[in-house]
């Protein structure tokens, strides 16, 4: 089975640039790669389980893209099998630019990016907006998170792709720091010794980190723009 990913991507401007910069060669080896890339495997479900944020574009009537934020609590976008992923939709600014998009066009791009892990995972999918009823509750609702729900988003995977590591900074947030660690929190406050140095920690660091390469970031709730 050749690849979908690429049949989507690239179209006959995208394989036009590519001509211009000597890379057509490459697209054509990735467009006859045997490789089942319609079908979410282990390595797909650890990532996406791991993320409590993902981002994702629609398209309006006019043809203009938008790209919307979506967080919650990490595991919120949930693999409910290898074709099918679905998140329960927290309100927000109550704007509905995305709802009303995948109303007038279901095609959705998503993009998950893990810093920490300079792992980064791009899926084409169809979106269905549905109610949430008790069967999608009992599979996508977190009880201990305080949010509104007010719909479901469910995404039928068409293709997907994963990028490489360049130019990705890792970040952390204090969750990840705590799971590390005092070696890595140690490193990344550029401490030579072990432990927290000056006696900080990450639940009493008030962001004097902004100059380590490293990026430590605070997780809070989110609510979607």
């Amino acid at each position: 089975m050749t690849r979908r990913y690429p049949e989507i991507a690239f179209g006959d401007s995208v394989k036009a640039v590519q001509e211009e910069n000597g890379s057509r060669g490459f697209g054509q080896r990735l467009e006859n790669m045997e490789w089942d890339d319609r079908a979410l495997g282990d390595r797909e479900r650890e990532h996406i389980e791991r993320l409590d944020h993902f981002y994702m574009a629609t398209v309006n009537e006019a043809g203009w893209p938008y790209v919307q934020f979506r967080g919650g609590p990490k595991g919120f976008l949930k693999v409910l099998g290898p074709h099918t992923l679905a998140f329960a939709d927290f309100r927000g600014n109550m704007q509905y630019i995305s709802t009303g998009n995948v109303r007038a066009d279901d095609r959705v791009a998503l993009f998950l990016l893990d810093q920490a892990r300079r792992k980064r995972l791009k899926i084409y999918a169809r979106a269905e907006v549905r109610e949430v009823d008790d069967a999608l509750r009992s599979k996508l609702v977190d009880p201990a998170y305080d949010a509104v729900i007010e719909r479901a988003y469910l995404f039928y995977v068409e293709a997907f792709d994963w990028n490489c590591q360049q130019h990705i900074t890792p970040r952390f947030s204090l969750e990840e720091i705590r799971e590390a660690g005092p070696e890595v929190w140690a490193e990344i406050r550029g401490d030579t010794s072990l432990g927290h140095p000056s006696g900080d920690s990450p639940d009493n660091t008030t962001g004097n980190l902004r100059d380590t390469t490293t990026t430590v970031t605070n997780t809070t709730k989110r609510t979607p723009s």
